[in-house]
């Protein structure tokens, strides 16, 4: 799956698959899983070199979702790309006893490691990659962060390391929606100028609409490109994007829809996947 047109029709399917899965188990943070749709489908659907047949390949490319809190898209991606039971995950989601936690599980098939203590994501990306220059691997790690993550102090100690070591075979990308759980990022904690922090730390920085497929397809492929240093996308994305009462507000960080909320959803979804088709 390559075409544009066909990965933004996938991408609302799957932000189905998610509006369902948190609707029917009334649990999930749905605002940054709409967000960083676009990135997680342009990856799995077309740059990411990992399949269900490749899963303990050592030479496929690894994923790391640092803001880990956001795994039904995750969950929702790997249910659709066949490393597991898609009814098993929408059964048993958050449910006692279930594998399908509320943050990433590494005893889950494609997962590679557990994440949602934020912060983590990033050093540990930091780490596989330079495992890959030193054992001379083609391999290419990426992560996606959220953007209140970059709070962390351990992001920048991460940050510093990639660019020390010059690794371009690290792709990072920040969920840039600008809400957190307790409001702006700027008035809890202000970035100021993304960009020009990462470039500061030796990074090779593409800022882009983060839920413009085609601009999120093109930064990859620049991303994998990229030589003698790590790259940064800064994905300006709107959080809760593609329903309409849940875009850019900060109440749908965590929420549960209502009834007559997840059909409107659900019917808004339709209607997008309908003029893709």
């Amino acid at each position: 799956m390559n075409a544009i047109r066909d990965l933004e029709r996938k991408a609302c399917e799957i932000r189905m698959d998610v509006v369902r899965l948190v609707y029917t188990t009334g649990c999930g943070h749905i605002g940054g899983d709409m967000s960083e749709m676009e990135a997680m489908v342009a990856l799995y659907y077309k740059h990411l070199n990992c399949s269900p047949e490749k899963e303990k390949d050592p030479d496929r490319d690894r994923f790391i979702l640092s803001k880990g809190h956001a795994v039904e898209t995750l969950y929702c991606i790997l249910a659709d790309r066949g490393y597991f039971d898609r009814e098993e995950l929408m059964s048993t989601y958050s449910r006692c006893r279930s594998r399908f936690i509320g943050h990433p599980n590494n005893k889950i098939p494609g997962v590679e490691m557990n994440s949602g203590s934020l912060g983590h994501g990033l050093p540990m990306a930091v780490g596989m990659a330079l495992a890959g220059k030193m054992d001379r691997k083609d391999y290419r790690i990426y992560t996606v962060m959220g953007d209140g993550e970059l709070a962390e102090g351990s992001v920048w100690e991460g940050a510093m390391a990639a660019g020390h070591y010059k690794l371009d075979n690290l792709c990072a990308i920040v969920d840039r929606n600008r809400l957190q759980i307790s409001g702006t990022t700027e008035e809890v904690m202000s970035h100021g100028n993304l960009e020009e922090r990462f470039m500061a730390f030796g990074w090779n920085v593409l800022s882009v609409p983060g839920n413009h497929m085609a601009a999120m397809d093109g930064a990859l492929t620049v991303a994998g490109q990229s030589a003698g240093k790590p790259t940064v996308i800064i994905a300006n994305t709107v959080k809760g994007c593609g329903v309409s009462f849940m875009e850019d507000n900060a109440a749908w960080h965590h929420r549960v829809f209502s009834r007559e909320q997840y059909e409107q959803a659900m019917a808004e979804l339709q209607d997008r996947r309908a003029r893709l088709l």
